[in-house]
Formats: structure tokens, sequence, C-alpha cells
């Protein structure tokens, strides 16, 4: 098994054929995401631990990662242990976790709301990462909710299709957009993803930023970040 480039870091990080393999939207979350040394940061849903490294990249000195699955959770320990990283490391379900707020929530979450069961995959672990059975946007936000600063901020990325749902869910719990990028397949091509900084009763305008454009890699950096 070999280790992959984690695009913008200096990591690498190796991904069990199994597992969920980290994608354009994890790298583009990673990048989109303002961090400081004392934030404290909870990745929900940390799967090998790419979020947690792009954390790491920007120096936040406290990192937590829940997921369901203990293979999972060993394999995003030896992948941050081998980048010199320490992280709390925890299996539970977001809905069951309790810890004192954080300033930052990152969770790049299953984007369907596939009900046929044919069309799921076998695979527990990949059918958790793409299927919303164990976690639906409302669930996200109510946790959101409940381990967030009041001056925190939530980071995700999902189905730009999916944007006016989430803007209400997350409203219903007094989260609210503050800052958007949405990443298109090319210039001609319709929305593919976007990309969310929401906090509590912000009561500001929405920045929306550049737009990202996946066969252009030079659009990719956030635009508080040097390009990579």
């Amino acid at each position: 098994m070999k280790a992959d480039y984690l695009n913008g870091t200096e990591y690498t990080l190796e991904q069990p054929e199994e597992m969920y393999h980290f994608n354009s939207d994890t790298e583009l979350l990673g990048r989109f995401m303002r961090l400081r040394r004392s934030d404290r940061v909870l990745d929900i849903g940390c799967n090998t631990g790419a979020l947690l490294l792009y954390a790491a990249h920007q120096k936040a000195q406290d990192l937590t990662g829940i997921d369901l699955f203990d293979s999972v959770l060993r394999q995003a320990e030896k992948n941050l242990r081998s980048a010199g990283i320490e992280a709390k490391l925890e299996k539970c379900r977001v809905q069951d976790y309790a810890a004192e707020p954080f300033d930052v929530i990152v969770c790049n979450p299953p984007y369907f709301k596939t009900e046929d069961e044919r069309l799921k995959n076998s695979s527990e672990i990949i059918r958790a990462a793409r299927h919303e059975e164990y976690l639906k946007p409302e669930d996200l936000f109510s946790a959101a909710c409940r381990l967030l600063k009041r001056n925190g901020r939530l980071y995700l990325v999902h189905r730009a299709s999916r944007l006016n749902e989430l803007i209400l869910k997350a409203m219903d719990h007094g989260l609210q957009a503050v800052r958007m990028r949405i990443a298109y397949g090319s210039r001609t091509s319709r929305a593919r993803s976007v990309l969310l900084e929401m906090r509590f009763a912000a009561n500001r305008e929405l920045l929306i930023e550049k737009p990202v454009f996946l066969d252009e890699r030079d659009t990719f950096a956030d635009e508080g970040e040097e390009k990579a």
C-alpha cells in the first residue's frame, strides 16, 4: 500500500483499498478552512485523517477526530503518527458524542439520500461515507449547535444542488453561512460542490469567494492561502 500525497500540504497518508479515499472535495475543504494555533478542532467522520492533517498544516494544536469504525481510526492514528501529529481519536456517533465546545468543527459528510438499498455500496465503511443513513444534515447541524463555541466556525463541503436545504436546516439551528466557495468541473459545467463556513447568528453579508475549476489546479488555493 503506497502513501498518497495530500495536495497543498507536506503530508502523505496511506489509504487501504477497503476504505473511503480522499478526493478533490476533501482537498478543497482542507484548504478552505482558516485556523489559528489556539483552535480546538473537531473532525466529524475523520476517516483516515486527511482533514486532521490539513488542520495540522495550518498549525492548529488541539485536534480531535471521531469516526464509526475501529479499523478506520487505527489507520488515521497510523497516518497521524507517521506525520508526527498528535490527535485524540474516538469511535463514536456524533449524535452521542460529548465534549467541551470546540472553536472549529469540520465535516465532509455523506452526500446522498439514497433509499434504495440496491444502490448502496456493500462495504459498510464506504456506505457510511457516501449515504446519509448514519449522518443527515440535520444531525450535523444539531451536533454543531451542541459542540461548537458561540464564536466558533463550522466548515463543510456538500453537493451544490443541496445548497438551499443546507442553509435552511442550518438556520433552524441558529447557524448562518458567512463564506462560500463553489467548485465546477470546468468553466463550462454546472456547479458540482459548495464549500461553506457557518457561524452562529452572524447577521452579516455572505462572502462568495472566487470559484474553483477542478480541471484548473491553480484555482484550488483558498483566497487566504498561497497557491501551491
